[in-house]
């Protein structure tokens, strides 16, 4: 794929998401519903299904870049990125202070991680073991040549990986922290309002800011015709008052109304094909003597895509 043109590859991928698209499969359904949640309309109305496509030929371009951005130049990420509020951002990191870097699941992650590698910034993210664990492997394995740091977020064997820690610990020694953060239907996932309905998103961003103290900054990710936008969002304070959770509530909320800016003015370049509003889940069957618990995702979208 490397070797192919860049405008073949393009025409081959968009080839592809059509064919997705035309087919109308379970991830593609889930897409539409989605936009149709922000849009405030029904699935079936028409401005979704132009959107849906759109939205498939975005994720598509996604994985056609992956292929190509380990032999990508320097000169063309960076001459084809146009960041937005970056300064924001800057002002922290070229003065050795780490930043907490908050996303929701946009554009091309990885074309934007290499952008701030090669603006000075190399940084640390997480990665859901994903299986067949060779496959984690090889994303792991592509991330790091990119310059990045992956850290999984569960052991091989099971459990937790202790990610949190060390994620504070490369806050601490100025390094920035990158998050997808806008879905997190676990137990330990934080309720908020987003686009008129309830969800759960990550609380680690707004906990990392206030057990270190490095600024929690959300950004958004899109596609341009030839080359990437990025929009960094104002700094979330830390709230004076409260207990800790209260304020890991108040960031995270804060965090969501970013999103919503962000993914309301380039919807066909959220790729979220997962449930994510809790009215959409479905729920468990009751366990043995107890009482049926709202269900999660058992499939969450891996990190950064």
């Amino acid at each position: 794929m490397p070797r192919l043109p860049e405008r073949v590859a393009a025409w081959i991928f968009r080839l592809i998401a059509d064919f997705l698209w035309l087919r109308q499969g379970r991830s593609v359904r889930r897409l539409q519903s989605n936009y149709a949640r922000v849009l405030g309309c029904a699935p079936d109305d028409p401005r979704v299904r132009r959107l849906g496509r759109a939205g498939v030929r975005s994720y598509m371009r996604y994985w056609m870049e992956a292929l190509r951005l380990p032999a990508m130049s320097r000169e063309r990420i960076l001459a084809g990125t146009v960041a937005h509020g970056d300064e924001i951002m800057f002002k922290y990191l070229d003065r050795g202070q780490g930043a907490v870097m908050a996303l929701p699941h946009m554009g091309n992650w990885d074309l934007a991680g290499a952008w701030l590698v090669h603006k000075g910034h190399p940084f640390t993210t997480v990665m859901e073991r994903l299986k067949p664990e060779s496959l984690y492997e090889r994303f792991v394995a592509y991330r790091e040549g990119l310059g990045m740091e992956v850290l999984p977020l569960t052991r091989k064997e099971g459990g937790s990986a202790g990610a949190f820690g060390v994620l504070a610990r490369r806050l601490r020694e100025g390094r920035p922290v990158c998050l997808p953060a806008d879905r997190d239907l676990t137990a330990t996932g934080v309720e908020v309002d987003f686009f008129g309905a309830r969800t759960r998103m990550a609380p680690g961003p707004a906990l990392l800011s206030i057990q270190t103290g490095a600024p929690l900054i959300p950004a958004a990710l899109w596609f341009e015709k030839d080359g990437w936008g990025v929009r960094i969002f104002d700094e979330i304070p830390v709230p004076e008052h409260g207990t800790r959770q209260e304020k890991v509530q108040i960031m995270t909320q804060a965090m969501a109304r970013a999103f919503e800016k962000g993914i309301a003015e380039h919807l066909e370049d959220w790729h979220m094909m997962q449930r994510l509003w809790l009215d959409d889940l479905e729920p468990r069957p009751a366990p043995a003597g107890g009482a049926a618990e709202a269900a999660a995702d058992p499939n969450p979208p891996a990190s950064g895509t």
